[in-house]
Formats: structure tokens, C-alpha cells, sequence
């Protein structure tokens, strides 16, 4: 399956009932509107699943074309494009985590790991990780380091930073963050915000919804 969704395998009927569920910011509560006329439409012009979906908005002139259909009327096809891209996203430099050492950094530069997305499939299993470790000259436990930050990497909207609070409150894999309690959760990222003044303000709890049911949404391939 590998660092990202398999797009193909999400129907459009399973992605809108998806977003009929799901926990959505303000700012695109828009894409919970007029769903049945809207996916309604997708599926008649041939839209099958959320791959073909992303290629269509991503054409300008069928994009274009679809902002003159009244359903699609404002800002809609925007947000919602924002928001398919999301499940996908870009992968983070392994140089951009805090306390990576430069020896590391550049030893697996050597071997073309540069970012979580390449160095994901070189450590989903244990034996992979060891054999990393003996290749690179790395020790053991700081590849697993890695590959948990590798693994928060892959979801939606958790840069770096979000990915190493995670981390560093023991929540430091997919399926611990999936199997989390939100207001738990909230408690102890909000906590670990103001103790290290990591930034001003704090996480919402709706967004620890949506992290939680966002990696709910990936699959689990790592073996601890």
C-alpha cells in the first residue's frame, strides 16, 4: 500500500459518506452541502472514485466547465479541491526535525533519504530497519525514531512540529493517534504546548477529531 491512500480504492458514494461524517474546519463546512446533488453529479458525468475525482478539478477547463454548473456555484470546487489534496500530503525533509544530527541526516542522504515518504519504505518492517541501521551506520533505535515520525507524517495537515509533539507524548504512531481519545488527547497536546511554549494559542478540540479520524483513515503497515 505504502506512505500514502490508495486514491483508486476510495468510491465516490464511500467518499461522500465520508464527508457527511467527518469533522470539517469553518472554513469548509461548505463541503457538507447539497452532497447528493453534488457527488450526484460526479458519478453521472463518470466519476467512479476519489482519484478521478482529483484529476478532473485539476484541469482547468473541465474545472472551469464545472463552475457554471449551478450546484457547483462559489467557492465550492475550490475548497473541495483543497481539501482531496489534503489526503495526500507532501512529505516532510528529515532535515527539519529537531534533534535529527547531521550525521544522520547526511548518512541517509547517501542512500537517497531525503523525506519521510522515501524513507517510509525502507523501514516498514523490522528487518528492513536493521538492515538499514547496518547500511548507514545509524543505531537501531534512532531509526525507529524516525520511522515513527515518518509514520505521524503520513497524516493529513501534521507538519513537523505537530508530528514531533505527538511523538513526544507517546502518541507516536498512526494507530495510537487512531485509537485515541479526543479530549484526552487535546488535554495532553495542549499541555505539552504550554509547558515547552512551543507557540502561542492552543490546538481546538475539533481538530484533534479530525486528526484521530484522519488517521483512522490510513493503513497500518509498520511492524513495531
Amino acid at each position: 500500500m505504502g506512505y500514502y491512500i490508495d486514491l483508486e480504492k476510495i468510491s465516490i458514494d464511500d467518499y461522500r459518506k465520508k464527508l457527511e461524517s467527518a469533522y470539517v474546519p469553518p472554513s469548509r463546512l461548505i463541503l457538507k452541502d447539497k452532497l447528493d446533488e453534488r457527488f450526484g453529479y460526479f458519478k453521472g458525468i463518470g466519476i467512479k472514485n476519489v482519484k478521478e475525482l482529483i484529476q478532473l478539478l485539476k484541469k482547468q477547463n473541465k474545472f472551469e466547465e464545472l463552475t457554471k454548473v449551478n450546484c457547483f456555484s462559489g467557492d465550492y470546487l475550490t475548497i473541495l479541491l483543497r481539501e482531496l489534496n489534503s489526503i495526500l500530503p507532501k512529505p516532510h525533509k528529515i532535515s527539519d526535525f529537531i534533534g535529527i544530527t547531521k550525521n544522520t541526516i547526511d548518512s541517509l542522504e547517501n542512500f537517497g533519504i531525503t523525506n519521510t515518504e522515501r524513507l517510509y519504505n525502507k523501514v516498514i518492517r523490522k528487518s528492513d530497519r536493521q538492515k538499514l541501521a547496518e547500511s548507514t551506520g545509524i543505531a537501531t533505535q534512532d531509526i525507529l525514531v524516525l520511522t515513527k515520525l515518518s509514520d505521524l507524517s503520513r497524516i493529513k495537515w501534521v507538519g513537523v512540529t505537530y508530528a514531533q509533539m505527538l511523538y513526544d507524548i507517546g502518541v507516536d504512531t498512526v494507530e495510537k493517534v487512531s485509537g485515541s481519545d479526543p479530549i484526552d488527547l487535546h488535554a495532553k497536546i495542549n499541555h505539552l504546548i504550554k509547558e515547552k511554549n512551543i507557540f502561542k494559542g492552543a490546538i481546538g478540540l475539533n481538530d484533534v477529531k479530525i486528526l484521530i479520524e484522519s488517521a483512522g483513515d490510513l493503513p497500518l503497515e509498520i511492524e513495531y
